[in-house]
């Protein structure tokens, strides 16, 4: 996979949604909550009035409907914009 986001977007891999509960109570896919963080797999150069702060490899927190997802390769990926990162998980 060879794709590389434009201006101010950055490609980002959702972690796995939890399957099962503390209790072990499983849950099935219906259920699951859209995980809201995930890794960045690939970032834009920036734009003129927005330099890029996200480097490949950042694991990051992102709102609940931010970015538009894609399937590549059969994964299923989110390309958003930088501003959509709510934060960068240490």
């Amino acid at each position: 996979m060879n794709i590389k986001p434009l201006a101010d977007r950055v490609l980002v891999e959702p972690a796995e949604a939890e399957t099962k509960t503390a209790s072990g109570i499983i849950i099935p896919d219906t259920a699951k909550e859209k995980p809201l963080q995930g890794r960045v797999l690939a970032v834009g150069q920036g734009t003129k009035d927005e330099e890029m702060v996200l480097k490949a490899g950042d694991n990051v927190l992102y709102g609940k409907y931010a970015g538009n997802e894609v399937e590549i390769d059969e994964k299923k990926l989110l390309i958003m914009r930088q501003s959509d990162v709510l934060a960068v998980i240490g």
